[in-house]
């Protein structure tokens, strides 16, 4: 589940959302309100439900052989996301939906994209289905760990880069 030329997704759990409304999020850093959404290359950082806590690491330009081959591991891709075991059922029975927007309404934001202005959907929600099928399809490995934050540790001081979402949510 990925954008097609000129659009960007914004995930959600819910299938009726009509216009996309510029708002400050709970845990925001800043006051200013958004509509959020992700370009082709995080999307796949949302292929989890919604609360889910992931860990997430991948091969940049910087990464040495060494930590791609201790983290992710050898011949195994380029990029891995974990999870924790107790997220596995809601993994499997979430519905997922993807809001297809127009890209020209948005402008970067480290590693989303935002815009300030109502925004609506180009076309009715789309299911995003199995998460574990989205990941093999795209060569993505999906570990399950008994906690996060040992994996976190490693993959944050390593030259892989990488993104970690909700992890408030993870065992301490």
């Amino acid at each position: 589940m990925r954008p097609a030329a000129g659009e960007v997704l914004h995930f959600s759990e819910d299938p009726a959302i009509e216009i996309f409304r510029p708002h400050v999020a709970a845990t925001a850093r800043q006051s200013t309100a958004y509509v959020w959404a992700v370009g082709a290359d995080r999307a796949p950082d949302y292929w989890f439900p919604r609360q889910c806590p992931r860990a997430m690491a991948w091969v940049g330009p910087s990464t040495t052989p060494a930590d791609q081959a201790r983290i992710i591991g050898a011949g195994s891709g380029s990029r891995v996301h974990a999870v924790e075991y107790g997220w596995l059922d809601a993994m499997r029975t979430v519905e997922l939906y993807a809001y297809r927007l127009p890209a020209e309404a948005f402008e970067p934001s480290d590693a989303a994209v935002v815009a300030t202005t109502e925004v609506r959907p180009l076309g009715p929600p789309e299911r995003v289905g199995d998460l574990f099928e989205l990941h093999d399809e795209a060569g993505i490995q999906l570990r399950v760990l008994n906690r996060l934050h040992d994996f976190w540790a490693e993959v944050t001081t390593s030259t892989l880069e990488w993104s970690g979402i909700r992890l408030r949510n993870a065992r301490p």
